[in-house]
């Protein structure tokens, strides 16, 4: 079967009467629609596609001067339909983004303005006359025209606040514009991207000229200084806001090729204003919080407790305002490494913090610095219990947030929040220390190595007292006990060494090792009960009494060895004061020990890994 075509002309002769055209069976008839309309229907690429045909034709049989005179009118009229196609297309164009779009109409006016791109290019690989509006074009018409849409949409947003409540003008007009990129952008991404081919990158596009305009915007904003909530705002914008909405449009927008909507010669003014701004108020506030402090030890307030132990909240409320500040910060300025820098007032407070906690330790030092009567006496341990709190979380919260602060200010904090857990364990402890002099007098003669009294009292004079260590959290209190447990472990070892004992058998020998052994399980057994972690000291005091009882050289060799890997702070003096505890080892074995440990010790070379222990023995 033949399928004739025929336009509604070819049905009309010229004396404007209608003539049927005769059909057959094997002849059917498909009437094509005219320009006018195509236009009429909105079908823009069947309008392009005829205007093209009409193009070709009449400009194929253009071949000099004369004919294009004769063809003058027929040109004309062909140019004058391109330009109602043209008008109709910039109408659908200028459409895109109104909820009642005809998506149809649009992917179709798209499709003509392929075809005239098209058009364009094979016109530039022809011979001959072409018409006057080729090149047409119509791409860069397509972007001047939604460029234009674009902005009278961000120049004018729908929706605006009708009440600025407590926003400013600055802040209603970039919400307002903000709010209309978003909506407009996702409108394009669910609706128009339909309408256009991949290649055109439509999406793209769109979120370039709304980028474009936005930055040219706020670049406008930023001339005249802004106050401080404006200068907040805007860079929230900047770097929080904005690129959330992207994110949340997914893989259709390129969000990297868009950049920021500021550059950085006038993000960094900005960024300074905040950062200067968050710095004062965090120093401020903190620095309050120490006044409170030192406010309530001045009026003789104890500190409060909770499940019996003494707190101070200054360190909770400090770092809650400190994480919160810093994180907000680098959300603010998109760069964490620049927020960690409102933290470096820490080091200056931690250090009047140190200060107020030495003072309290030493009343006599408060003389003139405490509106406190001269008469008072003061307990200062509720204090300083309470402080190892505060130092603790001081200190976990440098250990485990160490991304919100620079290196430099956290080894800093790190320092004196240690030196003031040193000191505050000092002074707890030191009561105790000199309550057990007497006792600790009786170690390393030989009644201790002979009679279990003298260690016997020992504990029991630590049991008795180590009750006016409660009063701390529970694990500065762990921390507490395993510093005592540490430091009566020394002086137990210190008294050993410097003692009065000889061994001069292996009778004596063998006893040594027992007590030392003994006394190590009694000292481990005793100070876990109290919550003491340090298991270690135990393996220390059982690896002496080895070195006291073995009888082979390369053992006792082998010993020291393993003793100065636990502990790299032993020192040739310790390890000689040791061996002359035995009479019956030559110098040549000695010498042969002492050789040992320099070996060990060079290969280990990292004293600073492990806890000090032979370091604090003086001989």
């Amino acid at each position: 079967m033949v399928v004739i075509h025929f336009s509604r002309s070819d049905l009309t002769d010229t004396d404007g009467f209608r003539h049927n055209p005769p059909l057959d069976a094997s002849h059917s008839i498909e009437v094509l629609p005219t320009f006018k309309q195509c236009l009429e229907d909105h079908r823009l690429c069947e309008a392009s596609q005829l205007l093209i045909k009409r193009e070709d034709k009449l400009f194929g049989e253009i071949t000099d001067a004369e004919a294009v005179k004769h063809q003058e009118e027929e040109v004309e009229r062909l140019a004058s339909d391109r330009r109602d196609l043209e008008d109709l297309i910039k109408k659908i164009l200028n459409q895109s983004l109104k909820t009642e779009v005809n998506a149809e109409a649009l992917k179709s006016a798209v499709k003509a303005i392929c075809q005239e791109e098209e058009q364009d290019q094979r016109w530039k690989q022809r011979d001959g006359t072409s018409p006057v509006w080729r090149p047409s074009e119509w791409k860069k018409l397509h972007d001047s025209t939604l460029y234009s849409l674009v902005k009278e949409r961000m120049d004018n947003p729908h929706n605006p606040p009708a009440d600025f409540g407590e926003q400013s003008s600055l802040q209603v007009d970039v919400c307002g514009m903000g709010k209309q990129l978003k909506q407009d952008l996702q409108w394009v991404v669910d609706v128009v991207k339909s309408c256009y081919p991949p290649e055109m990158h439509i999406c793209n596009s769109y979120a370039r000229w709304y980028h474009q305009f936005f930055s040219a915007r706020l670049r406008q904003i930023t001339e005249f200084g802004l106050e401080n909530k404006d200068c907040t705002f805007l860079l929230r914008w900047v770097n929080e806001f904005y690129p959330e909405i992207l994110q949340k449009l997914g893989n259709d927008i390129d969000h990297e090729a868009l950049g920021k909507l500021l550059p950085e010669n006038l993000l960094e003014p900005l960024e300074k204003q905040f950062l200067h701004k968050q710095q004062s108020e965090l120093t401020t506030c903190i620095d309050r919080m120490l006044k409170e402090t030192q406010e309530k030890w001045d009026k003789g307030e104890v500190p409060k407790k909770e499940d019996d132990c003494f707190v101070n909240t200054m360190s909770f409320d400090a770092i809650q305002l400190i994480n919160g500040n810093v994180t907000a910060a680098g959300r603010i300025v998109g760069d964490q490494r620049k927020a960690q820098n409102l933290t470096r007032p820490l080091i200056n407070l931690l250090e009047r913090f140190k200060t107020f906690q030495d003072d309290i330790m030493e009343p006599s030092k408060l003389k003139g610095k405490s509106n406190r009567k001269p008469d008072s006496k003061p307990d200062s341990k509720p204090f300083i219990k309470a402080n190892l709190g505060c130092v603790k979380q001081f200190r976990e919260f440098l250990d485990k947030k160490s991304d919100l602060f620079p290196e430099d200010v956290r080894e800093s904090c790190l320092s004196i929040l240690n030196d003031m857990k040193k000191s505050a364990h000092m002074y707890l402890l030191s009561p105790m220390h000199e309550a057990l002099k007497p006792e600790y007098g009786k170690l390393g003669t030989s009644d201790w190595l002979n009679k279990p009294t003298p260690f016997d009292n020992l504990l029991s004079s630590i049991e008795q007292k180590i009750g006016e260590l409660q009063g701390s959290i529970e694990s500065c209190h762990q921390e507490l006990i395993g510093q005592l447990h540490q430091e009566v472990t020394i002086e137990y070892v210190r008294r050993l060494l410097k003692g009065e004992v000889k061994l001069k058998n292996k009778e004596q020998e063998e006893k040594a090792y027992k007590t030392v052994t003994d006394n190590a399980e009694f000292l481990h057994k005793f100070f876990s009960e109290q919550g003491s972690k340090e298991d270690w000291l135990k393996d220390v005091l059982n690896k002496i009494a080895e070195v006291l009882k073995l009888q082979d050289l390369p053992n006792i060799q082998m010993e020291v060895s393993l003793l100065a890997a636990d502990c790299p702070d032993l020192s040739e003096k310790h390890v000689s004061a040791l061996l002359k505890l035995r009479t019956n080892l030559t110098k040549a074995n000695r010498k042969a020990v002492k050789e040992t440990l320099s070996d060990t010790l060079r290969e280990i070379n990292t004293p600073s890994a492990k806890q000090p222990f032979f370091s604090e023995i003086k001989l």
